[in-house]
């Protein structure tokens, strides 16, 4: 079941491009960004330290972070496909930043605000296993109906194979993709009804070593 791995290292690529980077020298850029503070303090900072997992002070460096992204403090979903693409340049990661936006655009207004961003980000960086789990869940059910489906992890599935891009090494080949579905139901389908629902989904990845290990890849991102 490698489709989460692959999910979780193209998670932290996106990631890394909206967190600063620390710069060389004594001056760190926290202590940077706590200059500018009063231009750039986002409003509810302490409401949003109470509704995430973060420090004031790593909120405000990612908010410096995603205001040089995204001068406008929103970001729609061809901006983040073009942010996205900086990171895949040998496939196509359109597809799979689409289903990634849909997961943070909650609101489903077509934007995600940095609020939108913080809160998802909490969950994957700070979550326990359990939140973890539910977020990819969400994110895999496309549809929102609660169960995943044999065509949605295909639609998945097909778009992480687009974004990895044809000269990978080994070569994937053709029928690939449809048959980490057909694995990927074989492990979680537990009750052969052809969907896979939050507890199956739950129950099979706690299950799985390699899963488990790629939750954990989010735990240093900063």
């Amino acid at each position: 079941m490698a489709f989460i791995p692959q999910t979780a290292g193209a998670l932290i690529k996106t990631m890394k491009v909206l967190v600063p980077r620390r710069r060389r020298g004594n001056n760190s850029i926290e202590d940077d960004f706590e200059l500018s503070t009063v231009c750039h303090r986002p409003e509810g900072l302490d409401k949003l330290q109470e509704q995430t997992k973060f420090t004031k002070k790593e909120l405000q460096v990612l908010y410096r972070g995603f205001k040089n992204e995204c001068p406008s403090g929103v970001v729609n979903e061809e901006t983040f496909k073009v942010i996205y693409s900086q990171f895949f340049p040998q496939g196509d990661s359109s597809t799979y930043a689409h289903f990634l936006f849909e997961a943070f655009d909650t609101n489903k207004n077509g934007s995600v605000s940095f609020e939108d961003f913080i809160a998802g980000l909490s969950i994957i960086l700070r979550g326990s296993i359990n939140d973890r789990l539910n977020w990819a869940f969400n994110l895999y059910d496309l549809n929102k109906d609660g169960c995943i489906t044999k065509e949605e992890m295909m639609d998945i599935m097909r778009s992480i194979y687009d974004m990895m891009g044809k000269y990978t090494y080994p070569c994937m080949q053709d029928d690939a993709p449809r048959e980490h579905v057909e694995n990927f139901f074989q492990k979680m389908d537990r009750n052969n009804d052809g969907v896979v629902t939050m507890d199956e989904f739950i129950e099979s990845c706690q299950k799985d070593e390699n899963i488990m290990q790629s939750m954990q890849l989010f735990d240093n991102v900063i």
